[in-house]
């Protein structure tokens, strides 16, 4: 009996380790300022927190699908980084897109909120290549080799994963919520919106930049 445990031991510390290193990834992903959580903190302010539940749900099922796609396809298709950066040049024009809607803002009334529709925010999501790097360089080859530790470890790690980043978006989005009522003053809105709109240019910049040097180079 002890030789057995003594046997099984590395083997069981190392899958709870990757199993806590996947929660771990995901609560920092949900943390991290990108273009969902941005959308997410301006739906807040226009609708309140409730109606921003419906953008993390569409990010959270349109994240899992990539997830589950990258590493199905990774294998068979052999997509090189080439296919992510030019993907990245796609969603910059998104941002931008959105950006722009965010600048003109000026108060709360309904004629100027920004509509995150459904197909706006799946697009906004599949044409940021950092996703999509970020599963495949990351997150994939991770999971596959719990895949070797335990039976489906593969989608167990990107379960984890996905349920880290849902916990601390939702976290983060309730406690902005709570400073909703400060943060939607007339005074604190067109300034606050603005600062939206050039987070959101700056992640497209940052996606141009990237890919172009990566061509480039």
């Amino acid at each position: 009996m002890e030789a057995a445990l003594t046997g099984w031991s590395p083997i069981f510390l190392a899958m709870i380790h990757e199993l806590v290193v996947a929660f771990m990834l995901g609560l920092i992903g949900g943390v991290i300022p990108g273009p969902v959580i941005t959308a997410v903190f301006t739906e807040i302010l226009q609708s309140g927190f409730m109606k921003s539940l419906r953008i993390i749900f569409i990010a959270l099922v349109t994240e899992s699908l990539v997830a589950v796609i990258s590493m199905m396809l990774l294998d068979s298709l052999n997509f090189n980084e080439a296919f992510f950066r030019g993907l990245s040049l796609a969603g910059a024009g998104i941002l931008i897109w959105i950006s722009l809607s965010l600048w003109r803002i000026k108060t709360l009334d309904t004629g100027q909120k920004v509509h995150f529709g459904f197909w706006k925010v799946i697009i906004m999501i599949l044409s940021n290549g950092v996703l999509w790097t970020y599963w495949i360089t990351i997150c994939i080859p991770k999971a596959i080799l719990l895949s070797d530790q335990v039976y489906l470890g593969q989608y167990l790690f990107m379960g984890l994963v996905q349920m880290g980043w849902l916990l601390s978006t939702l976290v983060v989005a309730f406690l902005f919520s709570k400073f909703r009522r400060i943060l939607s003053k007339p005074r604190v809105i067109p300034v606050l919106f603005k600062t939206f709109a050039l987070a959101f240019a700056y992640f497209a910049l940052d996606m141009i930049y990237n890919s172009i040097l990566f061509f480039k180079g």
